[in-house]
C-alpha cells in the first residue's frame, strides 16, 4: 500500500476513534455567557441573536444536557437576568430587561446592524464589515456547504469573472490584491482543484470578517479587501465532531477538550478524485484543465496518450491553553496541498516513450500567539507566524525530449504586538507594531537548450498603527479613526495609511455610512507566459522592487515592480425596517503601481512591460426582504466603470480594465421551514472586455496578429441559475445528519469566460474560447456529534 493510502487510513481511523469518545464534558463551574450560548446552540441546533454589550460580563453554569430547551431558557433567565425571546423554533433573541423609567441607562447596540443579512449566519456591522459564521450559516443558491470564498461572492461588489475562488474580483481588483488571513496568518493559496473549491475548511471556521473599505489600521496589505477567517478561540469544555462527504471530497473534524484548560481543534479534508470518478469530478476536470498542457495537442500529438492523477487535501490544527484566567496561549497549524501527475506515452521512431509531468501547489503555516488580559480594560496579544507557499511544476515534452522545471516559493514571517484598551463604554483604542519579512524566489530550468534562471528577493517592513473608536450613548453614532505607518528599509520609504469608518443612524430607520482608506502592498502575482506551470496555475508571486523604469543589471533586464498604492472612499445610505433592507453605496477607488505583467493581457500588450494604474467608480445597490424568518429574498445590482491608464500604452489614453464588469445583477430567494432549506438564484453580468484582431490592417506575412483598440469589445453576457436544498434530521440523541443536493448552472448555459487569439502554422488567426462550468450536480451527507 502506498504512503498516501496508509496516511489516509490512519487519519480516518484516528477520527473514528475520536467520535467514539463522550460527546461532551459537563463543566459545573460558571463560564462566560458567550461560551454557554455556543454550547446550547450546538446542543439544540438553534441560533441566538444579541448585541455584544447585552451579554458582556455575564456568567452562568452550563445547564444540564437532559433539560428541555424551554427549561434551559428559564434557567438562563434566572441566572443572567436577561430576557430570552423565542422567535420561532430555531431563533432566539436575547434582550436586556427593561428598566424603570427613572433609570437613564440605554442599551447600546455595539456593532450588529443587520442579522440574517441575505441568509442566516451573515451579519452586517456598523463599521462597514460583513461577518459570516459558518456554524449558523443557512443556505445559498448552488451551495450545499458553507464554502467561505464562494459565500462572499454573494455580497454586492464581489464576483469572480472566471467562477473560481482563486480569482475573486472585489471592486475591480485582482485576486492577489485581497488579503486572506487564517487565524491572523497570511495565506498565499486560496483554492483547491486550482480554484473551484475553497482551501479553507468551513466546519472549523468560526467567523469570517470581510472588509471592502475602511479597514482597521491593524491590517496591512490587501488593497482590494480583507478576508479574515478565524477559528474558535475560547475553551468551552465541550466535545464536538463531525464528518461528511460529497462528490468531490470527504472531511472530518473534532474539537476535543483535553483538560479543563486545554483543547485541541483538528480537521482534515481529502478529495476522492483519485479513488472514485464522479460526474462532478469530470465536469470540474473539464473546466479546470481546458486550455492547458493536459488538453492542448499539436498536430503531431495524435499518437500521445495522457493519463492524469489528481488529488488535494488540507489539514488544520489549533491547540488552546489557558494558563490562567488572564493568560492564554494558542498554537496554529495549516497545510493545503494540490497534486497533479500525468504521464505522456508516445511511439517515437519505433520506440515507446513515457514521461511523467507533475504540478504541486502547497500552502503551509505555523503560528503562535499569547494573550494577556491585564485588566478588564486592557489586553495585549503577541503573535509570531511563518507561512510558506510552494508552486512546483515539471513539464516534459515527449516529442522534443525537453524538460522544463518551474518553481515559485514564498516564505513570509511576521511578529506582531497588538494592544487593546477600553477605558469606558464610549471609547476603544487599538495600537501595535508589526514586523514582516517576505522572501520570494522563482526558478526556471530547461534541459534542451540548456537554460537556468533563479531569482530571489526579500522585502522587510516595520509598521506602527493606532486607532480610536467612539460609540455614542444612544448607539446612533460610531466613528473609527486610525493610521498605519509602514517603513520599508529596502527602499528607505515610509508610507502613511489613514483609515476612516463613520456610521450615523438618523430618522430611526436610516443610516449614513462613510468609509475611506489608503493602503499599500509589496506582493503581487504576475503571468510571464500563459502556458507556465502546465497552463493550469500560470500566476507566480513576486515582490516589489520599487522601481518605475526598466534597469539593465549584469546584462539582464530588471523590470519595474512598484509598491502598489490604493486610495478609496465610499458613501452609503441604508434603510432597515420591518425586515426590509434597502442600501446603496457609491465608491471611488484608484490603484497606482500595477504592471502589465500582473494583469494577464492576451492581446498586443501580452509581452509589454509597463507601469500604470486603474480607477474604478461604482455603486452597489441591494434590496433584501425577509418574511417571518422563513423566506429571505434579495436583489443586488452593481454598476462600475473600471479603466486602466498606462502612460506608455494606447497613447496614454484610458481603456477598459480586464476586470471591467459594467453591470452585475443577482436575484435570489431562500426558504427555511424547520429542518428544510431551499435556495434558488440567478446571476447575470455583462461580458468581460476583450480585444479583437484588426483583420483590415493585418499583414499575413509578419507572423504577428494585428489587434484593434485594447479591450474595445466585450464577450457575450454571462447568465447562470443555481439551486440547492438541504434537510437535517436526528440520527440519535447526540448525532444530527444533514443531506443536501445542488445544481450549478441549471439550464446548462454555455458561458464564455475568456477568449483570445493565436496563429497556426499557416499564419491563420484562430480564436480560443474558455467555457464556464456547465450543469453541475453535487450531493452531500454530513453527521455532526
Amino acid at each position: 500500500m502506498s504512503r498516501k493510502g496508509t496516511l489516509s487510513i490512519f487519519i480516518l481511523l484516528f477520527f473514528l476513534n475520536i467520535l467514539t469518545l463522550s460527546s461532551q464534558t459537563v463543566q459545573k463551574e460558571k463560564q462566560t455567557l458567550a461560551i454557554v450560548l455556543k454550547i446550547i446552540e450546538t446542543r439544540y441546533n438553534i441560533s441566538f441573536s444579541y448585541a455584544d454589550a447585552t451579554i458582556k460580563d455575564k456568567k452562568t453554569a452550563i445547564p444540564d444536557e437532559n433539560l428541555t430547551l424551554e427549561a434551559v431558557l428559564d434557567f438562563l433567565k434566572k441566572e443572567t437576568k436577561l430576557d430570552f425571546e423565542l422567535l420561532n423554533n430555531r431563533f432566539i433573541a436575547i434582550k436586556a430587561r427593561k428598566r424603570d423609567k427613572s433609570f437613564t441607562n440605554t442599551q447600546r447596540l455595539d456593532e450588529v446592524i443587520i442579522t440574517n443579512y441575505l441568509t442566516t449566519g451573515i451579519t452586517k456591522l456598523n463599521d462597514g464589515k460583513v461577518t459570516i459564521k459558518p456554524e449558523t450559516f443557512g443556505i445559498l443558491p448552488g451551495l450545499i456547504e458553507p464554502d467561505v470564498l464562494q459565500t462572499i461572492q454573494s455580497l454586492p461588489g464581489v464576483l469572480s469573472i472566471d467562477e473560481t475562488v482563486s480569482n475573486i474580483n472585489i471592486r475591480g481588483g485582482t485576486h492577489d490584491q485581497n488579503l486572506l488571513l487564517w487565524d491572523g496568518i497570511k495565506m498565499y493559496q486560496s483554492g483547491h482543484f486550482f480554484g473551484l473549491i475553497s482551501a479553507f475548511n468551513p466546519y472549523t471556521t468560526k467567523q469570517v470578517n470581510v472588509s471592502k473599505n475602511g479597514t482597521p489600521a491593524k491590517y496591512g496589505d490587501g488593497i482590494s479587501s480583507i478576508i479574515d477567517m478565524q477559528m474558535p478561540n475560547e475553551i468551552d469544555n465541550t466535545f464536538k465532531a463531525g464528518g461528511g462527504f460529497n462528490l468531490i471530497n470527504a472531511d472530518v473534524f473534532a474539537k476535543i477538550p483535553l483538560t479543563h484548560n486545554t483543547e485541541l481543534q483538528i480537521s482534515t479534508r481529502r478529495s476522492v478524485t483519485d479513488l472514485v470518478t464522479t460526474p462532478t469530478y469530470d465536469l470540474y476536470k473539464k473546466r479546470v484543465f481546458q486550455d492547458s498542457d493536459l488538453t492542448n495537442f499539436s498536430l503531431n500529438d495524435d499518437a500521445i496518450d495522457k493519463n492524469e492523477s489528481f488529488y488535494f487535501y488540507d489539514i488544520t490544527a489549533k491547540f488552546l491553553y489557558d494558563i490562567t484566567e488572564k493568560d492564554k496561549i494558542r498554537l496554529h497549524f495549516f497545510n493545503a496541498n494540490n497534486k497533479l501527475d500525468y504521464e505522456e506515452q508516445a511511439n517515437i521512431n519505433d520506440r515507446n516513450e513515457a514521461l511523467n509531468s507533475k504540478l504541486s501547489q502547497q500552502n503551509s503555516a505555523f503560528g503562535f500567539s499569547y494573550t494577556r488580559d491585564w485588566s478588564s480594560n486592557l489586553s495585549t496579544t503577541a503573535q509570531v507566524y511563518v507561512t510558506k507557499y510552494d508552486l512546483d511544476a515539471t513539464n516534459f515534452d515527449v516529442i522534443n525530449q525537453q524538460r522544463l522545471i518551474q518553481e515559485n516559493k514564498v516564505i513570509d514571517g511576521s511578529a506582531k504586538l497588538d494592544i487593546n484598551y477600553k477605558p469606558n463604554s464610549n471609547f476603544k483604542f487599538n495600537g501595535g507594531y508589526q514586523f514582516i519579512e517576505v522572501g520570494i524566489s522563482n526558478l526556471e530550468d530547461v534541459n534542451n537548450p540548456i537554460f537556468r534562471s533563479y531569482i530571489k528577493d526579500v522585502v522587510r517592513s516595520h509598521s506602527l498603527y493606532v486607532e480610536g473608536a467612539f460609540l455614542s450613548n444612544d448607539a446612533k453614532t460610531k466613528l473609527n479613526l486610525g493610521n498605519r505607518v509602514n517603513y520599508f528599509p529596502n527602499f528607505s520609504t515610509t508610507l502613511f495609511e489613514p483609515r476612516l469608518s463613520f456610521s450615523q443612524r438618523f430618522l430611526n430607520n436610516f443610516r449614513l455610512e462613510l468609509l475611506g482608506e489608503l493602503k499599500s502592498q509589496t506582493t503581487t502575482q504576475i503571468i510571464d507566459l500563459q502556458n507556465d506551470f502546465l497552463g493550469i496555475e500560470n500566476r507566480r508571486w513576486i515582490l516589489s522592487n520599487n522601481e518605475t523604469d526598466t534597469e539593465v543589471i549584469n546584462n539582464k533586464n530588471i523590470y519595474p515592480v512598484p509598491i502598489l498604492k490604493s486610495k478609496q472612499a465610499s458613501a452609503g445610505i441604508h434603510f432597515n425596517k420591518n425586515k426590509l433592507l434597502i442600501s446603496a453605496e457609491g465608491y471611488l477607488k484608484k490603484v497606482d503601481g500595477i504592471t502589465t505583467r500582473s494583469q494577464g493581457f492576451q492581446n498586443q500588450y501580452q509581452f509589454v512591460n509597463s507601469v500604470g494604474s486603474y480607477q474604478i467608480k461604482g455603486i452597489d445597490f441591494l434590496v433584501n426582504k425577509q418574511f417571518n424568518n422563513v423566506v429571505s429574498t434579495w436583489l443586488s445590482y452593481s454598476y462600475s466603470k473600471n479603466d486602466y491608464t498606462f502612460p506608455d500604452l494606447n497613447n496614454g489614453n484610458p481603456f477598459p480594465n480586464n476586470a471591467d464588469i459594467r453591470h452585475a445583477i443577482s436575484l435570489s430567494g431562500v426558504y427555511t421551514y424547520n429542518d428544510v432549506k431551499l435556495a434558488l438564484g440567478l446571476n447575470w453580468h455583462s461580458g468581460k472586455p476583450t480585444t479583437l484582431p484588426d483583420y483590415a490592417n493585418d499583414n499575413p506575412d509578419d507572423n504577428v496578429i494585428t489587434y484593434a483598440s485594447p479591450n474595445d469589445s466585450n464577450l457575450d453576457d454571462y447568465l447562470r441559475a443555481d439551486c440547492s436544498a438541504t434537510y437535517a434530521f436526528d440520527v440519535s440523541d447526540t448525532a444530527r445528519a444533514i443531506v443536501g443536493a445542488s445544481i450549478w448552472n441549471i439550464f446548462n448555459q454555455k458561458n464564455i469566460i475568456n477568449a483570445y487569439y493565436t496563429l497556426d502554422s499557416d499564419n491563420m488567426v484562430n480564436k480560443v474560447e474558455n467555457q464556464s462550468l456547465g450543469i453541475t450536480p453535487n450531493v452531500s451527507i454530513r453527521v455532526n456529534f
